[in-house]
């Protein structure tokens, strides 16, 4: 702001913590429409669904496909939604009440799943309404993107196809190398018996610990820490349960009702406990 910069007006700010920590950021950044449902899919009794892993943020939302015959492969459809069956069965994440899709899978649904971005500071949302700005704290921000680990699990059935025949069995090369593992030592060369000489003797052999220098354990299983971390989280996921949510619209008047929540009904005048100097020295850079 420059000095010579003339004061446009002013406008008083109001804050409100009413619904927090519930106000969350979701983010679609490859969604090229509003999220909501195609017409095809309401016209069919086809409703948005979604579900959440409390424990570890974990958020899914499920929007209806576009199943119209000119849009959509059925034979596709199945082959991916069976897939998809065997990739939730694998990884423990089968949802409950869908035994129509059990009995012949489709792909139907796209979802949409949620990765956690660590806010810096704190984040707002700001609404301006009869002059005055409301403000409401945000508790997370999510990104959302379509899930397609299905594809791997066709994948390999594909390649068990081409090189057995369709047999369901584990045929192919199976996961790659982990990275922090030593790589393995080559299978020793097979020793010529050698024709005993002389007579045997006796040998002794003493076994001695050695002491852990710098108290450095060593990684079993040749696993990083990192990586040993990544792991536990992963199976910490897999292993809580699916808790179904209600999505609503914006077209709903829960929507209404909630968003209504967000600006503040309060008349107490906020006073800071701050100085100037002290918010000064708070901000990075200056």
């Amino acid at each position: 702001m420059d000095v010579d910069d003339e004061l446009v007006s002013s406008i008083p700010i109001r804050f409100s913590n009413a619904l927090s920590p519930k106000i969350q950021i979701h983010q679609f950044p490859l969604l090229t429409r509003p999220l909501q449902a195609p017409p095809s899919a309401v016209a069919s009794g086809k409703r948005i669904t979604a579900r959440i892993k409390p424990d570890v943020h974990r958020l899914e939302v499920h929007v209806p496909s576009d199943t119209r015959a000119e849009v959509w492969n059925n034979d596709r459809g199945r082959d991916l939604g069976a897939a998809r069956v065997d990739d939730d069965r694998e990884k423990n994440q089968e949802s409950k009440g869908k035994g129509r899709e059990a009995d012949e899978p489709r792909l139907n649904e796209v979802r949409m799943r949620s990765e956690q971005i660590q806010q810096k500071g704190a984040h707002m949302l700001g609404i301006v309404r009869d002059g005055q700005l409301h403000l409401h704290p945000i508790s997370e921000t999510h990104q959302l993107r379509p899930t397609l680990t299905y594809l791997d699990i066709l994948s390999r059935k594909n390649k068990r196809s081409r090189a057995g025949g369709g047999s369901d069995s584990d045929s192919d090369d199976g996961p790659p190398p982990d990275p922090d593992e030593p790589a393995p030592a080559p299978a020793p060369a097979p020793k010529k018996e050698k024709k005993p000489s002389g007579e045997a003797r006796e040998v002794q052999v003493t076994a001695r610990k050695t002491e852990d220098k710098g108290g450095v354990q060593p990684v079993q299983g040749g696993l990083s820490t990192a990586r040993r971390e990544m792991l536990i989280a992963l199976r910490a996921e897999e292993d809580e349960a699916w808790q179904d949510l209600e999505f609503c619209d914006v077209t709903t008047v829960e929507s209404e009702e909630t968003f209504e929540g967000i600006f503040s009904q309060s008349e107490d005048v906020l006073g800071s406990k701050t100085d100037m100097t002290a918010f000064l020295k708070n901000i990075d850079g200056l």
